[in-house]
Order: C-alpha cells, then structure tokens, then sequence
C-alpha cells in the first residue's frame, strides 16, 4: 500500500533515485544509512559534513561544485576555531577527521556521480603524528588509585560506578561500546565469561571477562536484581542504568571518571576522560609483555600503528630487540663451545 502524499512536503528520495539534483542533506542521510556506523560516530560525521555544508552556504558555494581549494581555504577556518569544550584551538587530528569525514561524504557522491572528483583528495590536510597520543595516559598505580575511591564512595549506585570502572579499565572499551552494552550481552563461551559488543565500524566484537571483573559485575547485578525485588536471570535491558534505570550515558560517564580522578587526587584530573583508562589498558598490557598484535585484537584497531601509538614504554632502551638479539647468540655459542 502506498503512503499518501502529505500537502506541502517533499518526499526524500529513495537512495537509488538520488541525482545531482539531490540537496546535500539527503545525500549524508543516504551516505550514513550505507555505512556501517555506530550511533556516536553517525552523529559526529553527520556535524562534520553540516559543517562543511554550512561553511559553504556562507561562501555562497555550491558544495557540488567546491574544489581543492575551496576544501582548502576550510581547513584553514577550521584550525583557526576554538573547540568550546577545550578553549583551545582545534587538534590537527581532529580537523583531520572533520576531513576525512568530508572525503568519505564525496566518494560516496562520486559513485552515485553526483559529482566528478573528490575535491579531498588533492586537498591540503593536517600532518597527523601517529606516534603521538593526545589523550592524558594512567599508570598502574593510578588506576588502583581509581578503584579504590571507587569502593570508598559513599554515594548510591556504587556497584555500577565500579563495573564501570572494571570495563573500561580491565577491558580498555571505548565510552560508546560501554554504554551500549546490554544485559543480554553477558555470557559464557568455552569456560570463559565474555561479553558481546558492537565495536567500531559496526564489527560485532567479543572479549573475555577475567574473574574479578566478573566478580565485579556479578555484584552490581545482584544489587539491581535486590532492587527491584526481582532475580538476576529476570533483568533485561541496558547493563549499565541510571538510577531512574534510563541507560547510562557517555557524559554520565565522562563526569564519573572525573569525579572519581579528583577524589582520588590524580593530577589533571579535569582532564582526564574514559579513553584514558583505555589508553592505559594498552599501555599496562604492553609493559606486561602482552604481545602487540594481541593488544591490537583485543583494541580492535585495523592498524597496528594507532595501537602502537598507546604504547608510550616503547622506546624504553630496555626493551630494545638488541638485547634479546645478543643474549641468543650468547646462549648459542655456550652450547655450541
């Protein structure tokens, strides 16, 4: 049955009837809903592409006709912006996103032939240094430290406060794959206790659970399940709730782990975020010996390089290949002699 047309509103158009013609807002729609994308990373591409879009309603462009140079002189507005959050001007790395977002919205307008060329392509982007990590690392110590003003906390929901802790410290999940995870994510696989998530890109992940931090999240469930006179096999929904059982969010998040930084009097602690217990997982499980490509996996980085970035010991000289290298051959010539 076909829907009635509505007087006064204009269809979108499906995405294989988009032509030149289409306005550029249909376009991204069209482009998100062909990407594999999470909820978060939809949400920031779709800012970065009406930021570009807007730039150009300004300059009286028409964003189906920007070239090189228009894509350009846009880069260089945006590394002349204040980021509200920070007060600062805009990272390299994150006009270079704002970029890449913008490349991918062409290529996709490209192959529908919306337009010629990828204006982005031959476009001036900022030098990102992949051996620099702009996010505020924690050494060990100082993730005990969180821990431990986690379970001295007085505060209700205390529980959930250290299961969040737990994933994001023992699992190193980023903020958006933490929030999103659902009762029914837990499980058992092989012996191991594991939880399921959807990571970047939309790849359906899976990690084990070591046994404190099932422990952990055991106990925050029996507390939920206590709550609200029910048992823990009943519970269903988000696995990490407000008190008002809403799923938490990211923000939530970010102020907890800044909260809990602060009352454990780490330095910096205003600037602290969820990502810096990911980046410490990374930088924990390396000093460790954790091979990298295993880091890698369980990080669900496609690039060896962005894990590697995490690992600030790397150019401790004690772990220069030298050394193992010369105590082989030092070991050979013993048996050998």
């Amino acid at each position: 049955m076909r829907r009635a047309a509505v007087p006064g509103l204009v269809p979108r158009p499906t995405d294989r009837a988009l032509t030149a013609a289409t306005a550029p807002a249909d376009f991204t729609e069209a482009w998100l809903r062909n990407r594999r994308l999470s909820a978060h990373t939809r949400e920031a591409y779709r800012r970065d592409v009406a930021g570009w879009l807007t730039w150009c309603a300004g300059a009286d462009l028409d964003p189906l006709q920007a070239s090189f140079l228009d894509v350009n002189a846009y880069a260089r507005v945006l590394e002349a912006t204040i980021d509200p959050r920070s007060g600062r001007l805009l990272t390299p790395a994150t006009v270079a996103r704002k970029l890449s977002a913008l490349s991918s919205w062409y290529a996709f307008l490209v192959r529908l032939r919306a337009v010629p060329a990828n204006p982005v392509t031959d476009a001036d982007r900022p030098r990102i240094n992949r051996d620099h990590s702009a996010t505020i690392g924690l050494t060990p110590d100082q993730v005990d430290a969180l821990f431990v003003a986690a379970r001295a906390d007085p505060r209700p929901n205390g529980g959930r406060n250290l299961a969040v802790l737990a994933l994001l410290a023992d699992l190193g999940l980023r903020v958006g794959e933490l929030v999103s995870l659902n009762v029914s994510d837990l499980g058992h696989e092989r012996g191991h206790r594991s939880v399921r998530f959807v990571g970047k890109g939309g790849r359906s992940r899976r990690r084990a659970l070591a046994p404190d931090t099932a422990r952990i999240l055991d106990a925050y469930l029996d507390e939920r399940a206590r709550a609200a006179a029910t048992t823990v096999d009943s519970l269903t929904g988000p696995l990490l709730v407000t008190a008002t059982g809403a799923r938490l969010d990211r923000h939530a998040v970010f102020r907890l782990v800044r909260r809990l930084a602060r009352a454990a009097g780490l330095p910096a602690w205003d600037r602290l975020s969820p990502h810096s217990l990911r980046h410490a997982f990374a930088t924990t499980a390396r000093a460790e010996g954790v091979p990298l490509e295993d880091v890698q996996d369980a990080m669900g980085h496609a690039d060896p390089r962005t894990t590697r970035r995490y690992d600030r010991d790397r150019h401790n000289l004690d772990r220069d290949p030298a050394y193992r290298i010369a105590a082989a051959r030092s070991a050979r010539a013993a048996t050998t002699g």
